[in-house]
């Protein structure tokens, strides 16, 4: 649900003007007005339910009310923070016991989850949460080298390879992560692992595990936008990225919309990537 506010919201702050845009905010108003907080934080017991992916897109959708610009975002920001609370100290509880990341590219992957969450605290200044994701990316991943991105698997729709790299660039400064960058892809500028860039081939659109496919050429598309614009330019790099991403993103584009098993969740993964 989460990812679906967040898309409505980041719809809405981009083109607010638009009349097609209010009609769509004027409906979605009434759902916001009220505070969440006083039906969910007492039925969220469950503390491992979602994680990490549901508690990533739902601080995500609280730092889009925290940074929205129009008349409502503050009342809403405020309305939402118990609830945004109680995920902030979920993520301080668990992180800390979780020894090993999990790089399965579904719902449970870390490194994504991670690299939202942090976007999250720089945007609300949650320094303490901030630190610890640093902290536990660079434990975790800091030493990585020689990645040999054994993808894609049947009903991924992250790369274990480029998300981690993509956490990596928010993580550290410029000039280390090109270092670390070269470490963990060296043959990246002979465009290899070469699976990295082939867009992958989706087979039924309505089955919902082959169906995450689409969201796969979508992220990396998103990956590989945004690791492509953190190396130098004239890097050979640089030019074979953008040239993947753009062939992973026109695969996936025509197909956000056509069946509900990817329709519910591909626009907001085809935003990330033309953001990028």
């Amino acid at each position: 649900m989460a990812t679906g506010w967040f898309f409505i919201l980041l719809s809405a702050f981009r083109t607010c003007r638009k009349p097609n845009v209010l009609s769509l905010w004027s409906t979605s108003t009434s759902r916001l007005r009220t505070s969440p907080a006083s039906g969910l934080t007492s039925t969220c017991r469950i503390t491992s339910a979602s994680r990490p992916y549901g508690w990533a897109w739902l601080l995500t959708l609280s730092a889009q009310l925290h940074s929205l610009k129009l008349s409502h975002g503050a009342r809403w920001s405020k309305t939402f923070a118990p609830l945004t609370e109680v995920f902030v100290e979920r993520f301080e509880t668990f992180l800390p016991k979780a020894t090993y990341p999990l790089r399965v590219c579904t719902h449970f992957n870390m490194a994504f989850a991670l690299a939202l969450t942090l976007d999250f605290a720089r945007q609300t200044s949650h320094g303490s949460l901030k630190a610890l994701i640093v902290s536990m990316a660079e434990r975790w991943f800091l030493h990585d080298v020689g990645c040999q991105a054994w993808e894609p698997a049947g009903d991924e729709f992250l790369s274990p390879s480029l998300m981690e790299a993509e956490l990596m660039r928010r993580v550290l400064p410029p000039a280390q992560f090109v270092d670390l960058f070269g470490r963990f892809l060296p043959d990246l500028g002979a465009k290899k692992p070469a699976t990295l860039f082939e867009p992958v081939t989706v087979t039924d659109r309505t089955d919902g595990k082959i169906a995450h496919l689409d969201g796969l050429n979508l992220s990396r598309a998103w990956c590989q936008r945004s690791l492509a614009r953190a190396l130098p330019a004239g890097d050979i790099r640089r030019a074979a990225l953008l040239d993947s991403a753009e062939r992973h993103l026109q695969s996936a584009l025509p197909h956000v919309a056509g069946d509900y098993m990817g329709e519910h969740w591909l626009g907001t993964f085809a935003t990330l990537a033309l953001e990028a």
